[in-house]
């Protein structure tokens, strides 16, 4: 066997995928361009992925050498995949961390119409949690904060009467500061 395959890596992570129910692939992102060379070789393993999974009880699977884990949702899958030689409580962590912090972004409303108006800001999530296949964070509470928009961006139109409010005390507050 090829020692460099034992070695301590950073790069764990593959690939983080959301399906929604259909088997339809919602947000993609590989890391690994050897396993997954082409936009065909990914429709394919996805495919085959949601057909071993969409009714099963657990929660990781062995697929074509890779150790996914996976969950699911309402009418959503979240899965994490890593080498066949990568623990999998290391994957069920990302995926606890994915999921939960999409979970906050959407105020627990884990679905694919609200997942779909809000897509940008899990992209960002998901960027934030890993980055090149190296996990750079694993605390949804600390992904959510930096995703949050900040109050001055949003249309005042769309905020609410207490963020009305709360951006007028500040502004009050730093007017007699001055």
């Amino acid at each position: 066997m090829d020692s460099s395959l034992l070695e301590p890596t950073l790069y764990i992570v593959k690939g983080l995928l959301i399906m929604d129910n259909d088997g339809n692939r919602i947000l993609a992102k590989y890391f690994d361009h050897n396993i997954f060379p082409s936009n065909k070789e990914q429709k394919a393993f996805e495919k085959n992925l949601f057909t071993k999974t969409h009714r099963a009880n657990s929660e990781v699977i062995m697929l074509d050498g890779l150790t996914c884990v996976y969950k699911s949702n309402v009418d959503l899958f979240f899965y994490v995949m890593g080498s066949c030689n990568d623990n999998e409580l290391i994957l069920m962590t990302v995926l606890h961390c994915l999921y939960d912090s999409t979970s906050q972004i959407l105020r627990k409303n884990v679905e694919k119409r609200v997942l779909m108006e809000n897509l940008d800001v899990v992209m960002l999530a998901v960027d934030e949690i890993c980055d090149g296949g190296i996990i750079l964070e694993a605390d949804p509470n600390a992904i959510c904060q930096r995703v949050a928009l900040r109050a001055d961006d949003i249309p005042i139109g769309e905020q609410t009467v207490a963020q009305v409010l709360q951006t007028a005390k500040e502004q009050l507050k730093w007017s007699l500061l001055k």
